[in-house]
């Protein structure tokens, strides 16, 4: 964990327990959490992997270079022609 990245998850918001459980999720997967245009974004050998976000009606996983992973049961949704993130999370039970 970075404390730099702390300040986002101890910050009072509608989806502190789910963001806080991805943050586990991903942090488990071996990869460094810093803190890049605001939010936790996660890296590999310093390459950027995937970014925790929150917004108003859900917390999503969103995918660096995400078009490039494997959907063979079209979980990921499409932001952008690169850009890729799970089903949007309603709850932290969306993953259990």
């Amino acid at each position: 964990m970075n404390a730099k990245a702390d300040f986002y998850f101890n910050e009072d918001k509608k989806w502190k327990e789910a963001v806080a459980q991805l943050r586990l999720v991903v942090l488990d997967c071996g990869l460094s959490e810093e803190l890049k245009w605001g939010v936790p974004c996660y890296t590999l050998q310093g390459n950027n992997i995937v970014l925790i976000h929150d917004f108003k009606e859900y917390c999503a996983l969103l995918f660096f270079k995400g078009a490039l992973l494997n959907d063979p049961d079209g979980i990921l949704v499409h932001q952008t022609e690169i850009h890729r993130q799970p089903g949007k999370f309603g709850s932290a039970m969306c993953w259990k």
